[in-house]
């Protein structure tokens, strides 16, 4: 009788054993269950840091070029002023005032001249060419220490027909105006030398052949050989608007480039 009692007493033990090991084993499994959950999000968190971290030295290592040339401008001594030449003479003003500050040993009080260049596309005869021409035609910019040794210096320069503004106590260039002006050259530069491409910027396109208000006479087309004035230019599509006298009426027109010819 007492083997059997403790038969069953065994019997019950273990059946409680077995029963208080499912939940243990099934707490285990959701524990490796989450843990695999959590691993590839913990993955792709670190990932996520390591791109950041990346974009952000990167975004660090590349400088702006016309933040960069401002501050330079700003810490630079004298002040910017705009002087008045003769047309087509800018280039020349700029050396011929760089050897005079020189050989006048003014350097200490005349520092620097610039053009402002700009690209423009100019159409001629139906082709179209990009060129680099003066962004301020007949003007040159100086930066300088203005006194009246200084300003008699620049005054006096060959093809330099005076300062802009007042003729004796000019006034500045805000450091604003400077930049506008010569920022397209400093990205320009900083993309060569970098190797990149210039930034885009609006680009001027210039018809050489033909302006508003030219008398051109129709070559071609239902209109040839009525004559029309030109009011509109349209480069991109190569057409020009204009008034042809028919019957006695003025008639707007749209014309093609070599439909015409400048009278």
């Amino acid at each position: 009788m007492l083997d059997a009692a403790d038969a069953d007493e065994d019997e019950v033990e273990a059946a409680d054993e077995a029963e208080a090991g499912v939940p243990a084993e099934e707490a285990a499994l959701h524990e490796v269950a989450e843990d695999a959950a959590e691993a590839p999000v913990a993955d792709e968190a670190d990932e996520a840091v390591e791109t950041d971290e990346a974009v952000a030295e990167e975004a660090e290592g590349e400088s702006d070029p016309v933040a960069e040339f401002r501050e330079k401008l700003r810490l630079a001594p004298g002040e910017w002023y705009v002087i008045h030449t003769y047309a087509g003479y800018e280039n020349r003003v700029k050396q011929n005032l760089e050897q005079r500050s020189v050989s006048l040993n003014v350097e200490d009080r005349i520092f620097e001249s610039a053009v402002p260049q700009e690209e423009v596309v100019q159409i001629k005869n139906g082709d179209r060419k990009t060129i680099r021409q003066n962004k301020l035609p007949g003007y040159v910019l100086v930066r300088m220490e203005l006194d009246a040794e200084s300003w008699n210096v620049v005054r006096n320069t060959p093809g330099v027909t005076g300062f802009v503004g007042n003729a004796y106590d000019p006034y500045p260039l805000t450091l604003d105006e400077v930049v506008k002006m010569l920022a397209p050259d400093v990205e320009r530069q900083a993309a060569k030398d970098a190797g990149k491409a210039s930034p885009v910027r609006p680009v001027e396109v210039q018809v050489l052949d033909f302006e508003v208000g030219d008398s051109v006479t129709v070559t071609d087309g239902p209109f040839a050989t009525l004559q029309a004035t030109i009011n509109e230019i349209n480069p991109d599509s190569k057409k020009v608007k204009g008034l042809v006298e028919i019957f006695g009426r003025e008639t707007p027109v749209e014309l093609s480039f070599d439909q015409i010819q400048k009278n």
